[in-house]
């Protein structure tokens, strides 16, 4: 890949509140016109990355790069960056037109062009029409709209956007997440989105920066993150998994649950501790005497495109997502493909942060 083509730069970047550290040391670049989350719990340090990019807050040590030039003393207005917030921060006494024209007035352009670049943007954000609305009458959505069309107006390179559907409904929220990505790639440029929603980020994204306790764990295309999790957090915070203790015997074979399963992992030496990752969807359920293992039905919900169960077998739990029904009380047999076992090194990431500074959200 081209420097050419990555328009910020994170480089070792420490920030701390209050002597409690919220980033230790990221290094981050995102490329241009590309779609990036920052995905992670409360307190992770997701929203100060944020606002490092932005320039509302300064980094104690590291630096910023925007297009190759360090721009850390730039202040937040001078930067070609735009933010929406979760709390939209409309003008409730101006007008929907008013509201997006807003940071074209301050720019002083001329007033047609201001007419123009305004009917542009609420015609993309599907606000055609709506130019004299007050904005106290709008729906969440409604007002969500107008603050990206603000937002889009200023013609930024970057868009930085703070958990900005958290406010909607589930249905709305679904359906923004599909409009924000279409937006993204008509006017070609790059989203940085900040979420706690696994399924937002692996929805809207190109790529996914997943963070805890102030560090990057991961970062890859949703695809990668999902099914190739580097660590046991990734792999419990993405989806829903079975973390298992094992051990490596050799390669391609993991002994756990008192089993030895043929698995496709390389590499991690013989009879090491290891961290045994199985999705849920990937457990087969059969007759008892045709699993791998067998265990007890402890618990079975439906979920409409499947039954979630809980298989008690022995020593631990496992999480089974199935189209087949299973009585509670009976046995049943579980198998799982070497290919959907999952192999990683024991991990010492705590997988919440439980002391995270007040200020970081």
């Amino acid at each position: 890949m081209s420097d050419n083509n990555i328009i910020i730069n994170l480089k070792n970047i420490f920030v701390s509140f209050d002597d409690e550290p919220v980033l230790k040391g990221i290094d981050l670049y995102i490329r241009d016109k590309e779609f990036v989350t920052l995905l992670g719990p409360s307190g992770c340090g997701k929203t100060t990355t944020l606002r490092i990019i932005a320039g509302f807050v300064e980094p104690d040590n590291g630096d910023v790069f925007f297009e190759g030039k360090r721009i850390n003393d730039v202040p937040a207005y001078k930067r070609q960056v735009n933010t929406i917030f979760q709390r939209y921060a409309l003008f409730p006494h101006l007008n929907v037109y008013e509201n997006v024209a807003f940071g074209l007035r301050i720019k002083k352009w001329p007033e047609k062009d201001i007419k123009a670049k305004v009917k542009e943007m609420l015609a993309l954000v599907n606000l055609s029409g709506f130019e004299r609305k007050n904005i106290n009458l709008l729906s969440g959505g409604q007002q969500q709209r107008v603050a990206i069309a603000r937002a889009l107006a200023n013609q930024p390179k970057v868009l930085l956007l703070d958990e900005p559907l958290a406010a909607l409904d589930l249905k709305l929220r679904k359906e923004m997440q599909t409009e924000l990505k279409k937006i993204q790639q008509e006017l070609g440029i790059t989203f940085i989105y900040v979420t706690h929603d696994q399924e937002e980020a692996l929805t809207m994204s190109d790529t996914v920066v997943v963070m805890n306790n102030g560090e990057i764990q991961q970062i890859g295309t949703p695809e990668d993150i999902y099914n190739e999790p580097k660590n046991a957090f990734v792999a419990d915070f993405i989806g829903e998994s079975n973390i298992i203790d094992g051990i490596m015997v050799k390669d391609e074979l993991v002994h756990f649950n008192g089993i030895d399963f043929p698995c496709v992992d390389k590499g991690f030496g013989e009879n090491i501790p290891v961290d045994v990752v199985i999705r849920p969807e990937d457990v087969i359920v059969s007759s008892p005497e045709k699993g791998q293992v067998k265990g007890t039905v402890e618990s079975i919900t439906f979920k409409g495109v499947h039954y979630e169960i809980l298989v008690d077998i022995g020593d631990c739990k496992w999480l089974i997502h199935t189209t087949k029904f299973a009585e509670v009380g009976k046995q049943v047999g579980l198998s799982v493909d070497p290919f959907d076992i999952h192999i990683m090194n024991k991990s010492s990431v705590p997988l919440y942060s439980d002391d995270a500074p007040a200020s970081e959200e």
